[in-house]
């Protein structure tokens, strides 16, 4: 099978988003063919080049998201009727829209201002969608046809187009009050959105060649599937971590309220036909398949497949031992151990990961106060290197904090203490692994206000490890009943699981051990290649792709592909075609050699 596998900001690229996933289910399904169709989202990352690909990879084909290069492409009078109509029926569907935070049932009229269900999200109309569809497939075919449209998408006539649609009657009253800056704002946003429209990816022998289409995400990622459906036919599959659509309406708090709505409006729409065209959706937990079904997704069309992790280098730390290096094994970690508790205490807690706001150090650092009160002597190991400024600010703000909290112990007036904090990085003094961090701490710790699929807390549970963690995100479907879960932004009753787990280790080890199972079954990456596997069949199977036979010359053979020979039975078998005798042996001579 060829699968199209289609990236925005992450593989092939080194240290791209959901590179590492994408990585192992390529290497993980070796037997297929891939071709990576990847955008990047900045020049940093396309200087930091790629990762090693493996021979199954076929071709890999780029395109920047940030900047558009011209092209050349000036477009006649007939093509710039084409463009005006399409462009301006695509923004009159983001004008029409139901508004965000409005319900709107399926076969009935918008009713303007009715509040929609607590929980439920934007769900455009039917006419919106198809309308948003049409003009949508039209952009691509003119760009296809005359060879790109960033001239177009960038010019003056997009904007008055857009401009056009906001005053119309029948527009939303926030379209109505947009203003020249707020058109300018989203005209840009929408020709980046629009780029890969531009694109000669669309052709036979590029995505046109491929069985499969899968996006490794929402969002751009999957236009190009679209477009591959829209021409070829080609399925596809769209598989979201995190839904694309929850973090748009996340985003952009400053901007005025005529560009929310409008954007809004444009990312649910690609959001519904996107579900809409797909042949399955795989959400990778049920927090995000609750936010794919908010968002219209069909509940036939959802198969969620964990995201796959590897378990073999917190082999060691879990239960996976030979019995013959049991012993060996318990020798080298009761020494460990001892070192440990003679330098750290008799217990450490430790949380592992980003530093940064939502993760909520600062409620982690309050809950270990009232941790120390009850069990003193335990030491708290905070892990993880800051993610960017906002990450170096609160970094700073933390240490203070503990420093606050906790004034150095020393047991004389002439001795230095030390703070039972410690901030720490991977890859310090002595090379620590993820496995060897988890290795030395008593209980692991996750403490956030936002999270959406816990992979530090996964990784605790290969290397058996009892955990407290606060109910958010997927934490609770990926912990299931082996750790403590709390409420967020509740140190108190952080601090007391914590200390019910250090008081019992009886039942820790119980915890641990159930932990590691849960983990090996639920979240390998063998359990989410097979999945995969299964799904591409599936896929493949309930809509093959119908290519037309070609001959030497190119031209198409009719009837070379008669419709019995898609339905399996034993006349799709070739079978030897009967050759006479007389072509096959080689003739005797007529005459006889002149000599």
């Amino acid at each position: 099978m060829r699968i199209g596998l289609l990236t925005e900001g992450g593989y092939p690229y080194v240290g791209g988003e959901g590179g590492v996933w994408c990585d192992r289910l390529v290497r993980g399904l070796d037997r297929h063919e891939f071709d990576v169709y990847a955008f990047s989202t900045g020049q940093a990352q396309e200087d930091a080049g790629w990762v090693e690909l493996p021979p199954q990879v076929q071709r890999v084909r780029t395109a920047p998201l940030w900047v558009a290069e011209e092209d050349g492409v000036v477009h006649g009078r007939r093509a710039r009727r084409r463009f005006t109509e399409h462009y301006g029926e695509l923004a009159a569907a983001l004008c029409t829209a139901a508004e965000p935070g409005t319900a709107q049932q399926p076969g009935t009229a918008q009713r303007r201002g009715t509040a929609a269900e607590p929980g439920t999200a934007q769900k455009p109309g039917t006419a919106e969608a198809d309308r948003f569809a049409n003009a949508l497939h039209g952009l691509a075919e003119l760009a296809r046809e005359e060879g790109g449209l960033v001239a177009a998408l960038r010019s003056e006539q997009a904007v008055r187009a857009l401009e056009r649609a906001c005053r119309a009657p029948g527009a939303r009253r926030a379209a109505r009050e947009a203003r020249v800056p707020d058109l300018l704002t989203v005209a840009d946003h929408l020709e980046r959105a629009l780029r890969p429209l531009s694109l000669d990816w669309y052709e036979e022998d590029g995505l046109g060649a491929v069985d499969l289409c899968h996006a490794a995400s929402g969002g751009i990622a999957a236009l190009p599937g679209l477009l591959a459906r829209h021409f070829f036919g080609v399925p596809l599959v769209v598989t979201e971590y995190g839904v694309r659509l929850r973090t748009h309406y996340l985003t952009r708090p400053d901007a005025s309220p005529a560009v929310r709505s409008l954007l809004a409006a444009f990312h649910g729409l690609l959001t519904a036909e996107t579900y809409r065209a797909a042949s399955y959706l795989v959400p990778g937990n049920a927090h995000a398949r609750r936010w794919q079904e908010r968002c219209g997704a069909d509940r036939a069309k959802l198969r969620t497949i964990h995201p796959g992790l590897d378990a073999t280098p917190f082999a060691r730390v879990g239960e996976d031992r030979r019995p013959e290096d049991r012993e060996k094994d318990e020798e080298r970690e009761k020494q460990e151990k001892q070192e440990k508790q003679e330098q750290a205490g008799p217990h450490t807690l430790v949380w592992l990961g980003r530093v940064e706001p939502a993760k909520d150090l600062v409620s982690l650092l309050h809950a270990f106060a009232e941790v120390r009160a009850a069990e003193p002597g335990t030491r708290l190991r905070i892990v993880g290197r800051p993610s960017g400024p906002e990450g170096e600010a609160y970094l700073g703000h933390c240490r203070a904090l503990a420093a606050q909290l906790f004034p150095d112990e020393a047991d004389g007036p002439h001795a230095v203490g030390r703070n039972p904090v410690s901030f720490e990085e991977l890859g310090g003094p002595g090379a620590e692994t993820t496995a060897d961090v988890h290795a030395g701490g008593t209980v692991t710790v996750l403490s956030s206000v936002v999270e959406g699929f816990p992979v530090g807390l996964i990784e605790a549970m290969f290397c058996g490890r009892a955990t407290v963690s606060t109910d958010v995100g997927a934490v609770v479907e990926v912990i299931g009943g082996t750790g403590l879960v709390v409420p967020p932004r509740n140190p108190r009753a952080l601090a007391e699981a914590c200390v019910s787990l250090l008081r019992d280790p009886e039942r820790r080890a119980r915890l641990g051990a159930a932990a590691r199972a849960r983990a090996l079954e639920l979240f390998s990456v063998e359990q989410n290649v097979a999945a995969f596997r299964g799904l591409y069949l599936e896929t493949v199977a309930r809509t093959p792709v119908r290519r037309p036979v070609l001959d030497g010359a190119g031209d198409p053979q009719p009837f070379a592909a008669p419709a019995e020979a898609h339905v399996p039975g034993h006349w799709t078998e070739p079978t030897p075609r009967a050759v006479p005798t007389w072509a096959v042996e080689t003739p005797e001579p007529v005459t006889e050699t002149v000599r």
